[in-house]
C-alpha cells in the first residue's frame, strides 16, 4: 500500500473543492487498514477517513493522513424465511448495495436509492430519505479504532442513531473506521409510498402489484428531477438538516405563514421543510459569486466553479442568519465540515 504526499482531493469530494492531503492512503482491506493504524510513523498524525466524499466540505488542505476506504464486497451471510442479513464492505457505493437488494426483491432500503456516497458513510450519517433511514434495517457494523488499530463490533443500540446523526459523527468522529455494515432486509416488505410524491409516481406505473424495484425506480426519478448531479455541478446534496420545532412553535409559525411545510414526528415535535424556509427567504436559485443555492432545491448549495470552502461557508452563514431572522428557526449543517 502506497502512502502518497500532497495528494489532490478535488476529484474525491463532490463539491469539487481544490484541497490537498499531506499524506494519503487508499485502503482496500481490513489487513491494510490495521497495518496503517498501528504504524508508529503515523500514530500521532491527525487522520481523516474518506468515503465517497459526498457529504463533506473541505475548508482547506488537510494537514495529516487521509485514509480513503475502498474495501469491497456485498454478500448474503444469513437467510431466513422472512429476511436476510447482508454484509457490505464500507468502500462499496451505497446505491450499488440498493441495486443488489432490490434486484433480489429485498425491502428496507429502496427509498434510499441514489443517495450518493459509500456504505461506510451511511451509518455515520444515519442516511434517510422518503420515510426510511438506514437505522430501520441496520443490525451491526465492524471497524477499527484509529488510535490503536483495535477491531470492534457495534450493535445497533450502541450506535446512538438520531436524525442524520450517530456516535461515529460525534463522540467517535475520526476515531473509528468502519469497514463493513450488516443490514437485515425483508423478503416480504411493507412498502412506504406515502412520502412526498412517491404515490403519484407509483400510480403512473399502472401496476396491480408494486415491487421494491418499482419503488427504487420512482425514487431515482424523483431525486434526479430535483437534485443536481455532482458530476455536472459541485454539491454535497442537502447542506442543512430539516429543522425540528415544538408543536407550539409550529402552530405559531403556521398562524403567521399558513403555507409553511411541516411533518409531525415523535415527542410532539414537527420537522420543518428546510428548503421551504430557505426559499421563502429568497435564496432558491440565487447565485453569489462562485456559489449559490440550487434553483430546484434550496437546501442544496452548489459550487459553480473554482469556489473554496470559505466561499461556501460564508453563503451558508448568510442563509442561516436570514432564516433565523425571519422564522426564529436555526438551521444546522448536515454535512461534515473538515
Amino acid at each position: 500500500m502506497e502512502i502518497q504526499k500532497n495528494y489532490p482531493l478535488k476529484n474525491l469530494n463532490t463539491f469539487g473543492l481544490d484541497a490537498k492531503a499531506q499524506l494519503f492512503a487508499n485502503v482496500k482491506s481490513e489487513e491494510q487498514l490495521q497495518l496503517l493504524l498501528t504504524d508508529e510513523n503515523f500514530k500521532d498524525l491527525p487522520k481523516f477517513i474518506l468515503g465517497g466524499g459526498s457529504n463533506i466540505l473541505l475548508k482547506s488542505d488537510f494537514e495529516g493522513l487521509v485514509i480513503k476506504i475502498s474495501i469491497p464486497g456485498i454478500e448474503i451471510v444469513e437467510e431466513y424465511d422472512d429476511s436476510v442479513l447482508i454484509k457490505a464492505g464500507a468502500g462499496e457505493l451505497w446505491h450499488d448495495l440498493v441495486l443488489f437488494s432490490v434486484g433480489r426483491n429485498l425491502g428496507g432500503i429502496e427509498n434510499l436509492s441514489l443517495i450518493p456516497g459509500t456504505v461506510g458513510a451511511a451509518p455515520m450519517q444515519n442516511i434517510g430519505a422518503y420515510g426510511q433511514e438506514i437505522s430501520d434495517t441496520f443490525e451491526k457494523l465492524e471497524g477499527f479504532y484509529s488510535g490503536n488499530g483495535k477491531k470492534e463490533v457495534f450493535e445497533k443500540g450502541q450506535c446512538k442513531f438520531g436524525y442524520r446523526n450517530s456516535i461515529f459523527k460525534i463522540e467517535l468522529k475520526n476515531k473509528f473506521v468502519i469497514t463493513s455494515v450488516f443490514l437485515r432486509l425483508n423478503k416480504n416488505p411493507e412498502l412506504k409510498l406515502d412520502y412526498g410524491t412517491i404515490r403519484q409516481e407509483i400510480d403512473k406505473l399502472e401496476k396491480k402489484e408494486i415491487a421494491v424495484a418499482d419503488v427504487s425506480e420512482v425514487i431515482c426519478k424523483i431525486r434526479q428531477s430535483k437534485l443536481p448531479d455532482p458530476k455536472q455541478i459541485g454539491n454535497a446534496g442537502s447542506f442543512f438538516k430539516n429543522p425540528e420545532v415544538t408543536q407550539e412553535q409550529f402552530n405559531n409559525l403556521k398562524t403567521k405563514y399558513p403555507e409553511i411545510v411541516g411533518y409531525p414526528i415523535e415527542d410532539k415535535k414537527v420537522k420543518l421543510a428546510g428548503g421551504w424556509l430557505i426559499e421563502n427567504c429568497g435564496w432558491k436559485g440565487k447565485k453569489i459569486g462562485k456559489v449559490g443555492s440550487h434553483l430546484k432545491q434550496a437546501l442544496v448549495l452548489v459550487n459553480y466553479g473554482d469556489a473554496n470552502g470559505t466561499d461556501i461557508l460564508n453563503l451558508a452563514k448568510d442563509i442561516k442568519d436570514s432564516v433565523f431572522e425571519k422564522f426564529n428557526v436555526m438551521l444546522e449543517e448536515e454535512i461534515n465540515i473538515i
